[in-house]
């Protein structure tokens, strides 16, 4: 069979889970089972996967898919601590008193407090967290998820303090003998040779990132607002271009200055200490407050089984209402810095099988290791430091679990089949693994312009296996065994690989599916990745076009033309819909309403 149709049969689980998904709209519980079927077929028939192998694989993904459930369990066990506490109220008060304007509780919200949940924890906690966050405040359901997954993209890379540059592109360069020879001619250790890798995703990213809250709050807008409007988001452009700049130039410079451990933990910390305040000053604000249309007018599409608490004078502390969310950024950190202890004392409780069903596949489980685990500890002592009612607490939990529930069969056949997927690998067929075929083939199309290519390689890879860490593992030595095949240099494509991975997080399925239900809102998988493909799309253009202008420079080429497209874009937007705020007569301010 040629390299074309079997690039096509490895094509084929992306693809069905795109056809039923995105263009059928199939909910995840109905999708996803197809997908790994099929998945199960091409690999069994095609790639003559051994049984053993297809089952230990699939374990490994229930496996995960379980560890996944828990973290979005912690999540919103913890909002529902919030919620029964009264706790919320003071809270959602908190942000009406920064600002009663959606546009900018979002890009606080999501851009500067998510990004350091994400520096703190990764795996995907930041969308579980701030997608339920946002609904109490009076978001509706699935505005909160897109936004939510919007931030999955820059500050990724450096996610649970740099695993995906420490241990993903690491692990996927180590022991190649080419990679510590380019090290070694530039006088660098591998180590730092890896370093300096993730110097230069934090200067992709901080470039593409730049304009992120401002696209934001642009989805935002357009598809939630009362009049569908553009307009309303560009008119915050200055103040989205603010906490852009307060977060990714801290971002790129701590990067390039301590390494990767804490670029999106320190930027989103700056950032919040540099926008909340200037934003308290009233600087760089829009002069008309915009809010969500009442409730009653919303899209039934929009809302789940979660919904806005009723706005009442709040009896707690604000102190005290953040104080949970304090102490999980706080036990995220102290548990993830390798020169403290308490992360290695936490991993010694491990589930460890090595060789499953005669295979070369381990699985393993920290349990009390996982961000999920620490979520629920807080909320216990959430239970106390709010004396709770035992009451109210098992309300809480029980609502969680029903939550959870819901979420659960799409999960459990999701990541089954990127296992299956990613371990196609071990075969009789002789034949790479599905994933790795596939980037073979676009490289070989698509040879010195691999450039423009690479991130949506590492998107692909974060797509399919639902992990910027894995991605990078997997097709880092690829993308720099292609770089040097075609005479580029082989550093800036891992870079440009791991940036790609990031964004791929945007529309990971097991993040879509993970976000929704902890937004009380299961079977629209579909309609968010429709949605959100338009910021993936946005960031691999530009991320595409400065990696090819940083190996080919400007002139005459594809790369100075991506990047022109997305400047001249955003300027005309800018200048066409952000300089007139006096047409935005659809909002009028200083707006009671039950959404406030």
């Amino acid at each position: 069979m040629g390299v074309g149709w079997l690039s096509l049969l490895a094509l084929t689980p992306i693809l069905t889970v795109l056809l039923l998904l995105v263009i059928f709209n199939w909910p995840a519980k109905r999708a996803m089972p197809v997908a790994f079927i099929t998945t199960i077929l091409v690999a069994l028939f095609i790639w003559e996967v051994p049984y053993n192998q297809l089952a230990a694989a699939s374990l490994k993904g229930v496996v995960t898919a379980l560890e996944v459930l828990f973290i979005v369990f912690g999540a919103v066990l913890m909002l529902n601590t919030l919620r029964e506490s009264g706790a919320i109220h003071t809270i959602r008060n908190g942000f009406t008193t920064i600002s009663p304007d959606r546009r900018i509780q979002a890009i606080i919200i999501c851009w500067l407090f998510g990004s350091f949940i994400e520096g703190a924890s990764g795996w995907g906690t930041p969308s579980a967290i701030l997608a339920p966050l946002l609904v109490a405040i009076g978001f509706p359901a699935m505005a909160s998820v897109m936004i939510a997954l919007i931030i999955q993209s820059t500050p990724v890379s450096f996610g649970a303090v740099g695993t995906p540059i420490l241990i993903g592109v690491n692990s996927g360069l180590a022991g190649a003998p080419n990679v510590a020879d380019a090290a070694s001619a530039a006088g660098l250790t591998v180590d730092a040779y890896v370093r300096s890798i993730g110097g230069q995703v934090a200067i992709f990213h901080g470039l593409v990132g730049l304009f992120i809250p401002l696209l934001l709050v642009m989805m935002l807008t357009f598809f939630f607002g009362e009049k569908k409007s553009i307009r309303a988001g560009m008119q915050v452009w200055k103040f989205a271009l603010f906490a852009g700049i307060a977060f990714t130039v801290p971002y790129a410079l701590v990067a390039n200055l301590l390494g990767p451990e804490f670029p999106s933990l320190f930027g989103g910390l700056i950032g919040l200490a540099i926008v909340v305040p200037a934003a308290k000053k009233g600087w760089f604000m829009p002069k008309q407050t915009w809010d969500f249309a009442d409730s009653s007018k919303w899209d039934p599409e929009w809302m789940g089984t979660l919904s806005a608490d009723r706005l009442i004078q709040p009896t707690i502390s604000p102190f005290k209402a953040w104080l949970p969310y304090i102490l999980i950024g706080f036990l995220l950190v102290i548990t993830r810095m390798n020169t403290l202890p308490f992360g290695d004392l936490l991993k010694q409780a491990a589930f460890e099988f090595e060789n499953v069903l005669d295979t070369p596949i381990g699985i393993i489980s920290t349990p009390l290791f996982l961000p999920g685990f620490t979520m629920v500890v807080v909320s216990l002592m959430g239970y106390f430091i709010y004396r709770m009612n035992p009451t109210a607490y098992g309300v809480a939990v029980k609502n969680s679990t029903k939550m959870i529930i819901s979420a659960a069969p799409a999960l459990l056949f999701a990541v089954p089949m990127v296992q299956v997927f990613i371990n196609s690998g071990i075969n009789n067929s002789g034949l790479q693994s599905m994933p790795l075929l596939l980037a073979d083939t676009v490289s070989s199309i698509a040879g010195e312009h691999w450039p423009i290519v690479a991130p949506t390689i590492g998107a692909l890879g974060a797509f399919v296996a639902g992990s910027n860490t894995i991605s990078n593992m997997m097709f880092s030595l690829f993308q720099f065994g292609t770089a040097e095949n075609v005479g580029i240099n082989p550093a800036t494509i891992v870079a440009l690989q791991a940036v790609g991975g990031a964004a791929g997080n945007i529309i990971c399925v097991h993040n879509v599916v993970a976000a929704s239900a902890a937004a009380g809102i299961v079977g629209k998988e579909g309609v968010l990745i429709r949605k959100v493909m338009i910021p993936l799309t946005y960031y691999l253009i530009f991320a595409g076009g400065l990696g090819y202008v940083a190996i080919h420079g400007f002139g005459f080429n594809i790369g100075t033309f991506c990047i022109l497209i997305v400047l001249l874009t955003f300027f005309v937007l800018i200048f066409y819909y952000g300089r007139n705020e006096g047409q935005l007569t659809y909002k009028k301010e200083n707006k009671k309403s039950s959404n406030m």
